[in-house]
């Protein structure tokens, strides 16, 4: 069935719930898992507040420390389950992109993400990170909602 499976996170209460459901399901096949958060990169003209404020060096060791947090929690789940993981931070503007060139690289066979199930105009607005996965992605994609 699987035997590697990609679970990003990016810390929310519903990606955590993504990463537990992960996590049991590996669990059952005997796969491993692989966590998986994406920063977006310093941007000088941004609207998100934590970029206006921090100098580039000073984003970038925040960001860093809020996905090792992010990544621990994560962690910590799959090792009081007894399943093998590896956690990896990636920095992307298009964390789509970076979830599933990471699968592609770590060799899994099944991603595993959670939805905000926006619909309607907040959707078209704000789009999707799952739905650009589901678009773009080769393997296998169980969305958890």
């Amino acid at each position: 069935m699987y035997s590697v499976i990609l679970i990003p996170t990016d810390g929310s209460e519903l990606s955590g719930k993504a990463v537990a459901h992960g996590v049991e399901l590996a669990q059952k096949i005997g796969a491993r898992v692989v966590l998986l958060n994406v920063t977006l990169p310093f941007q000088i003209f941004s609207a998100e507040a934590a970029m206006i404020e921090d100098t580039p060096s000073d984003y970038a060791a925040r960001a860093s420390e809020l996905a090792e947090k992010v990544l621990d929690a994560a962690a910590a789940l799959a090792r009081a389950a007894g399943v093998a993981y590896e956690t990896i931070q990636v920095e992307n503007d298009r964390p789509y992109e970076a979830i599933i060139e990471t699968a592609s690289q770590k060799g899994c066979d099944l991603i595993i993400m959670s939805s905000h199930g926006r619909r309607g105009i907040s959707a078209l607005l704000l789009g999707s990170e799952t739905s650009k996965v589901l678009t773009h992605c080769a393997i296998p994609v169980l969305v958890h909602r």
